[in-house]
């Protein structure tokens, strides 16, 4: 039995990638009066605010200073932390309160490793701060997703090794992170990129612990033939 689950936030959680990808939008028509189509949301997922930035201007073919850069990260920040005000337990992902529970019943860790600033504020929202024992600070990490900082920080957070920990993502940057430190993938979401983690699923009301601990378990013994 694994003793750890890191949990990203974003599409995992709660489905707040959407709000992200709205302020993105939005500042892409405030500041370049451009639209960004759906397939740049993707590549924002899962990884700091400064690469999600970078992305957004590289697609826009568009270069700013230093200081503006600055401007726009912090102007992106505020419409999103706008959008959180009426977040509430009730935006938690189909499943993962139970998925939770059933974590907390068998005495497994859990830890936040999410590139969000916002994480903690996002928690208390959900009603979920008491539920997790450590948050990893992406502010603190010298390098975001796909890097395995962020999860390395959790698991150390933790006082466990990796390979004792589950990491659950639904984002290729993170499940690339996961996998790197040797802990085990559990992804979410349709994208066939996806498949690159340990054991899959479609959806976060799929989680389910026994399908994960029997995978795990199996995971570990190939592991040492």
């Amino acid at each position: 039995m694994f003793k750890g689950a890191l949990f990203d936030l974003d599409g995992v959680i709660a489905d707040t990638s959407n709000l992200h990808f709205k302020a993105w939008q939005d500042l892409a028509r405030n500041y370049f009066a451009a639209e960004l189509p759906p397939s740049i949301e993707d590549q924002t997922k899962g990884v700091s605010r400064s690469d999600s930035l970078n992305v957004i201007l590289n697609y826009l073919d568009v270069a700013v200073s230093d200081s503006m850069f600055h401007q726009l990260l912090l102007e992106k920040n505020e419409h999103y932390k706008d959008s959180l005000k009426q977040l509430s337990p009730k935006n938690i992902l189909p499943g993962i309160t139970t998925f939770i529970a059933e974590l907390k019943q068998h005495h497994v860790k859990l830890a936040l490793a999410s590139a969000s600033l916002n994480g903690p504020v996002i928690l208390e929202k959900l009603a979920l701060s008491e539920a997790f024992d450590a948050i990893a600070d992406p502010s603190k990490v010298p390098c975001g997703k796909p890097a395995p900082d962020i999860f390395i920080a959790a698991a150390k957070a933790l006082d466990l090794h990796p390979s004792e920990c589950i990491g659950i993502e639904d984002a290729i940057a993170g499940i690339t992170a996961i996998n790197e430190i040797g802990a085990f993938s559990v992804a979410v979401g349709a994208n066939p990129e996806l498949k690159s983690a340990n054991l899959p699923f479609l959806t976060t009301s799929e989680l389910k612990l026994e399908t994960i601990r029997t995978s795990y378990s199996l995971w570990q013994k190939e592991r040492f033939l």
